[in-house]
């Protein structure tokens, strides 16, 4: 009887130790990291790279799960050519730029990180947010849950690297200067162009009469007026994006606001400039033809140009200027 007592005694202890450990284990193994272990991590990977890649089990360990003593901006993205997201790629670089800038910088420490998530990589994080478009910027609080204007509003401010350190300046008081990598192709492209200038000028040497030329010059400085007017230089100054998306998923090829605009839109607008000084041009001339139907068609046509692109023109003034009333042949 003895002995059946302590075997049933030796049993109990042992399968109580037994039920206490793995109680333990699996307590550790849902806790997962500590705080000090995630931080280490994170400024280890850091240290290799300015912009962390996550998947769907690291976005749940870094940035999901507690303890976080650290705020985490977050770009969610579909950089895969089988997406057919075409400003993720220029979102991401515009990103990249921050997040080295950020790594570079008397500011730097071990309150803030910067990673990406890939669709194809962590599709599960894009439904546990519920997201169903890309890219996408959020800023996850040392503590407690991300708010709505935790999210970048793309569609109102764009995504440019400035943008970007704005909307991180907003929501963590933290200043990025942001550092653009040397661009040398306008070097590049005006060196060139003095050489062919210079090329010609000396092939042409002994016949410069086109250099009295009205029609030359005032062409070149048509042409001056018409990329100063479009915004060329506010993109030189400024680096704004090429297009960006949409609120409906597609792409955008003019800002939604006066306070921004795209690459393309400036194109956009040099040429509905252009086309309305042809068609005044065509109006001028007109009047001077001696055969009256020539310039019957001539002043019908620069009439016709002038009309519909000025229109297109005030079109495009009326959806970047809201609430502008006035418009001519189209909203």
């Amino acid at each position: 009887m003895k002995i059946l007592y302590k075997t049933l005694l030796f049993t109990a202890v042992f399968m109580a130790g037994f039920l206490i450990l793995n109680t333990m284990a699996q307590s550790k193994q849902k806790s997962g990291l500590s705080l000090s272990e995630k931080v280490q991590n994170l400024m280890d990977m850091n240290n290799k790279k300015a912009l962390l890649r996550f998947n769907g089990q690291k976005f749940k360990e870094y940035v999901k799960n507690s303890p976080r003593n650290y705020s985490m901006i977050v770009m969610l993205t579909a950089l895969a050519p089988s997406r057919q997201c075409q400003i993720c790629r220029h979102a991401h670089d515009e990103f990249q730029i921050v997040a080295q800038s950020y790594r570079f910088s008397p500011v730097y420490s071990n309150k803030l990180f910067f990673a990406m998530v890939d669709f194809d990589e962590g599709s599960d994080v894009f439904q546990m947010l519920r997201l169903n478009t890309a890219p996408v910027f959020m800023h996850f609080p040392a503590k407690g849950k991300p708010k709505g204007a935790d999210t970048m509003d793309i569609h109102r401010v764009g995504f440019a690297a400035d943008a970007i350190g704005k909307f991180i300046a907003e929501r963590t008081d933290i200043q990025i200067r942001i550092f653009r990598p040397p661009n040398y192709s306008g070097t590049v492209a005006m060196i060139t162009l003095a050489a062919l200038v210079g090329g010609f000028l000396y092939m042409r040497r002994n016949n410069l009469e086109f250099l009295y030329n009205k029609s030359i010059w005032g062409a070149i400085a048509v042409f001056f007026c018409f990329t100063m007017i479009s915004g060329q230089m506010w993109n030189h100054i400024r680096g704004p994006p090429l297009v960006h998306k949409s609120q409906n998923g597609g792409v955008a090829y003019i800002h939604g606001s006066s306070q921004g605009q795209l690459v393309v839109e400036t194109y956009i607008v040099l040429g509905l400039n252009a086309l309305i000084f042809f068609g005044m041009l065509l109006l001028t001339e007109s009047g001077s033809q001696t055969d009256p139907r020539k310039g019957r068609i001539m002043s019908i046509v620069g009439l016709a140009l002038l009309a519909i692109f000025f229109s297109f023109l005030l079109s495009v003034f009326r959806s970047k200027a809201q609430g502008y009333p006035y418009s001519f042949l189209f909203k």
